[in-house]
């Protein structure tokens, strides 16, 4: 994992992972976040594509790299290939976040909209990889972007070695893999626990029952843990390896996103703000520990933080209650 550091760090600094007084007043915890928001590509995912990309082969990169993203994997992967001039292609389901989408196409890659979701975009990319001959880059089943994304708990545990908990979204769970192999590997005590949408929550009904299942759709705004399914490598870690998940409902997801602004002054996505959410929704489990919250990404697109923002208090979850209400 420390070996990814060779190729993250010359272009990605550590990030902030720090307390905010607002927001450990308000939870009644105490709350480290970790900033992946601050990352270029405003997301963790550029640690994985700059190690991955930069480890391709000179066969892969003359053929080029194509993948499926609902977005920050595949700006981690666009930065990157042209970074090491070699030609991209992503494609992301129809509909996808269009500031996301125009990040991808600003850092050189062709992006293409096809289906009604990661999963059917995913499918097609498959299928296209073997027509075309392409490298194709995994968002999930990829050792190398779990190494480059273990650098980011590296960091935390380096900092803070005495973590009790560490809350880390899940969508194909390449960052929950890198918590927990790290947190493992350094011979911490501290819990990893995933957090779900409800909405899209296959991973947390597999790895509850330890039967893999499929989701009919993933109807959640935090296309970050958008998926119906699991994926090969990190389901296969995370069954051993991961402590608990929590999911979250839209509302409970809507009013993270608020309490970030509000308390950190950062913008958080959907998925970049369930963490928070999360610690809110367990604080009475939580009281006492010292607590890490992955802060994943923060490129939410202008129409959703309108409607998040605009939500009726009747809507809103208590994730916004006060200690003790």
């Amino acid at each position: 994992m420390r070996a990814a550091g060779d190729l993250v760090y010359p272009f990605v600094r550590p990030t902030p992972f720090m307390r905010h007084p607002l927001l450990n007043a308000e939870s009644g915890l105490d709350l480290i976040v970790k900033h992946e928001n601050h990352n270029p590509t405003g997301s963790f995912k550029i640690r994985g594509g700059l190690n991955l990309v930069g480890r391709l082969s000179a066969s892969e990169r003359r053929r080029g790299v194509i993948s499926a993203s609902t977005g920050n994997h595949g700006q981690s992967i666009a930065l990157a290939c042209r970074r090491e001039g070699i030609q991209c292609t992503i494609l992301t389901p129809l509909g996808n976040n269009p500031d996301k989408n125009a990040a991808m196409r600003a850092y050189g890659a062709t992006v293409i909209e096809f289906g009604r979701d990661f999963d059917e975009a995913r499918e097609r990319v498959e299928r296209l990889q073997a027509e075309q001959g392409l490298r194709y880059v995994h968002s999930a089943n990829e050792p190398l972007l779990i190494a480059g994304v273990a650098t980011l708990a590296l960091e935390m545990f380096d900092e803070q070695p005495d973590l009790d908990v560490v809350l880390v979204p899940i969508g194909g769970g390449s960052s929950a893999c890198g918590c927990a192999i790290v947190r493992s590997g350094v011979g911490s005590h501290a819990k990893i626990i995933g957090v779900q949408a409800e909405g899209s929550d296959a991973f947390a009904r597999s790895w509850r029952s330890g039967t893999r299942v499929v989701g009919r759709q993933a109807a959640t705004f935090a296309e970050g843990m958008a998926t119906r399914v699991t994926f090969d490598l990190t389901f296969e870690i995370l069954r051993r390896e991961l402590d608990d998940v929590v999911t979250l409902t839209e509302p409970e997801l809507a009013a993270g996103v608020r309490l970030a602004l509000r308390t950190t002054h950062n913008l958080a996505e959907g998925a970049g703000a369930a963490s928070l959410a999360a610690a809110m929704k367990l604080r009475d489990q939580l009281a006492g520990r010292k607590v890490a919250c992955v802060m994943s990404g923060g490129n939410i697109d202008t129409a959703t933080l309108a409607r998040v923002l605009a939500m009726p208090s009747s809507e809103q979850s208590g994730a916004e209650a006060q200690p003790g209400a």
